[in-house]
């Protein structure tokens, strides 16, 4: 063989995969929460150069997944064994504990190697249920509570892809949440055909091609305007039926995932169905409240994995109609509709959750002491705001009055953070651990109403497709998931996930800046609080136009602090949250000039997220010493003190311009449901009219 023939062979003999370390996964994968473990150990020893092969092993590394549901072990609970050879084991008694056990054991790989990485391990729920609240727009005709924004409008056909469910579910599973509920003000004709109303069942996916704008009522009792359906575009093609298969091979890749799925509806609306048959929203007729009764029967029978369905008692119920309170409405029409349907399925649990929401907790009570199945009480834990305190004291009262054996789901809304990256696991963590023990809890849900957790479509390079708000904001949802299944787990396992996800950046430096600038926020909300998403959005420091728009300094002049987070609206207490937040504006800044710029996209606007939050804690110290001083010039007229206010907000006004142009790199602006149209850009104008406000300030 010549010398040309003779490399050419060597190179190909190269290029010939090499025989590496080889990993045996045997055991259990029957349940598909079990494969979807298996995939994820074999993605993970991949990654890391070990082939895998299927089936028992003759000797040599071998994983096992075991389900035995007589270990002994409790729901979702798990056991990682580890022994010679290495023999690696993950048993469970149930396909949840064998689902998270594995991924559990794929984070070890990935994080640490094979087999350098594992150990043994045991993992059991801290919270049982955990849960992310999605309100769904699926169409002009059954509009979600967030319908009125460019985010619901843009995901609306997101929510008819099986594609979309199949990753968002995914994700969910891979950070441990379980339970997904869907809001809508009325979903019904969307999702059921009804026998005795026929003409109720919508086919096809439609949206409207009006531009919706702020003047949209804030309850949801205009959220279908005539105009909208005159001018709409089919999105999708659908017969009812079609939809009905849709939803059941959803809500199977759900159970797959070991997920239960909720709808949840305000009421009394019938968006969809409003005139038909006699149809009509007022409570008190008695074709509503029978159309209401066999809906829900027709929810429960045509989707038999459906775990449950949530109520409440408004937006749009006056107190009494047709000789019923409303609460008794919502027993004699959902209630019922029910049972007829626990009927014809004798052994089905179906689980009803009752907001307390525009209601009072013994009225609830009352109408359902007799419904044979679970049925559990929801409220709204920190209002709109889950980013203030770890304590927020807000559902005290309504905890002390539960009587024994009942529980209650709480709702964490975040109407906090639609644009910039959250992660401090020491916050939500003594989060989660201030929840009600599992005697009063049943689960928590978390999500906003200000835009839809879908795709990310407000991007300025959303990229095709748009990526999750799972994917893009993995970090929070890893955070929250990850802890609220064990609130135990250490600051180090977040610290080495970052450092997987971006090689280039130094984890702890990383791990440190993403902390204190995720505590700029929650310290803002706590010294300037607003009960509702609609009062105050922190991102932008703004309101509904209705409400007050944006937060001038007259308005923190006058504003109030968090109920129990033992602030006041004091000099003292204004220049100590300052200094805080320049602390940690500061040190985001210092632990960002330490990095290197990096190559990885993501990283990069990771690390301009960051600066974000530094940018915009300046700004609000200056803000609110600002405040003070006017205050101050208030109390005591002394010029010196207006003068010093002119200055802070000057500051405060450079501040502003530097977080608006970092934000524009990443987001643009656009119409928030809660909020009307937010552009931080366009805001630098009435940022600005607070300089000239002070300059004018008169004592009071």
């Amino acid at each position: 063989m010549d010398f040309m023939n003779l490399l050419r062979t060597l190179v190909f003999l190269a290029g010939l995969p090499q025989e590496g370390p080889r990993v045996a996964l045997e055991g259990d994968r029957t349940p598909p929460p079990a494969a979807f473990a298996a995939a994820e150990i074999r993605a993970a020893l991949g990654a890391s150069g070990v082939a895998v092969s299927d089936g028992p092993a003759s000797g040599g590394p071998r994983i096992a997944l075991r389900l035995d549901p007589a270990a002994g072990l409790e729901a979702q609970a798990y056991v990682v064994e580890v022994g010679e050879g290495p023999a690696v084991r993950v048993l469970a008694s149930d396909p949840a504990g064998l689902l998270y056990g594995g991924l559990e054991l794929a984070e070890m790989i990935r994080l640490g190697g094979w087999p350098a990485g594992v150990r043994p391990v045991r993992g059991r729920p801290a919270i049982a249920r955990r849960g992310i609240k999605f309100n769904i727009p699926l169409d002009v005709r059954t509009p979600s509570y967030s319908d009125a924004g460019d985010s619901a409008q843009r995901n609306l056909p997101e929510m008819w892809s099986l594609e979309f469910w199949r990753e968002f579910l995914d994700e969910m599973a891979r950070h441990r949440f379980n339970v997904l509920t869907l809001w809508n003000l009325h979903p019904f004709p969307s999702l059921v055909r009804v026998p005795e109303y026929p003409e109720v069942a919508l086919d096809d996916v439609q949206r409207t091609t009006v531009p919706f704008d702020d003047t949209f009522s804030l309850t949801g009792t205009d959220m279908v305007r005539p105009g909208m359906l005159r001018r709409t575009e089919i999105v999708r093609r659908m017969s009812i039926d079609e939809k009905i298969r849709f939803w059941r091979t959803v809500l199977e890749h759900a159970r797959d995932r070991a997920i239960e799925v909720y709808w949840f509806t305000w009421n009394v609306f019938t968006w969809g169905a409003e005139g038909k048959h006699g149809i009509t929203s007022d409570r008190a007729n008695p074709v509503t409240m029978d159309y209401f009764r066999r809906s829900a029967r027709e929810l429960v029978l045509t989707y038999p994995l459906l775990a449950g369905l949530g109520i409440t008692a408004g937006e749009n119920m006056p107190a009494r109609g047709g000789g019923l309170t409303k609460e008794q409405w919502l027993r004699e029409t959902y209630g019922r509709g029910i049972e007829e349907a626990l009927q014809r399925q004798p052994g089905r649990t179906f689980r009803v959750i009752h907001r307390c929401h525009q209601t009072s907790l013994q009225s609830v009570l009352d109408p359902w002491k007799d419904y044979p199945g679970p049925f559990d009480l929801s409220f709204k834990y920190a209002q709109a705001h889950m980013y203030a305190s770890p304590e927020p004291p807000f559902a005290r009262k309504a905890l002390a009055a539960l009587p024994p054996g009942r529980r209650m789901w709480m709702t964490i809304r975040n109407d906090d953070f639609y644009n910039l990256r959250w992660g401090d696991p020491a916050f939500a963590r003594a989060f989660l651990r201030g929840l009600p023990g599992p005697d009063r809890l049943a689960g928590f849900t978390m999500g906003p109403d200000g835009i839809v957790w879908g795709r990310e479509f407000h991007l300025a390079d959303p990229g095709s497709p748009p990526p999750l708000t799972l994917r893009r904001q993995w970090y929070s949802f890893m955070i929250w998931g990850r802890l609220a299944y064990d609130p135990s787990l250490p600051d180090e396992l977040f610290e080495r996930a970052l450092g997987h996800r971006f090689p280039e950046a130094p984890a702890s430096k990383l791990f440190e800046a993403f902390a204190r600038a995720s505590r700029i926020v929650p310290l803002v909300n706590r010294f300037h609080w607003e009960d509702y998403d609609f009062q105050w959005y922190p991102e932008a420091c703004t309101s509904h136009p209705r409400y007050k728009g944006f937060h001038t300094v007259a308005h923190f002049v006058k504003g109030r602090t968090m109920p129990g987070s033992g602030l006041s609206n004091t000099p003292e207490d204004a220049a100590r949250v300052a200094g805080e937040l320049r602390g940690h504006a500061r040190a985001v800044r210092e632990l960002l000039a330490a990095m290197p710029p990096g190559r990885d996209p993501e990283l990069r606007c990771t690390l301009e997220d960051l600066e974000a939050h530094s940018r915009l804690g300046d700004y609000y110290a200056d803000k609110i010493l600002g405040a003070a001083a006017l205050a101050e010039f208030d109390r005591t007229g002394q010029e010196a003190r207006r003068e010093a206010a002119v200055r802070h907000l000057e500051s405060a006004a450079g501040h502003w311009k530097r977080y608006a142009d970092l934000a524009a790199r990443q987001y643009r602006p656009q119409l928030l449901t809660r909020l009307g149209f937010v552009d931080l850009g366009a805001l630098e104008g009435k940022v600005r009219e607070d300089i000239v406000l002070a300059r004018e300030w008169k004592p009071r």
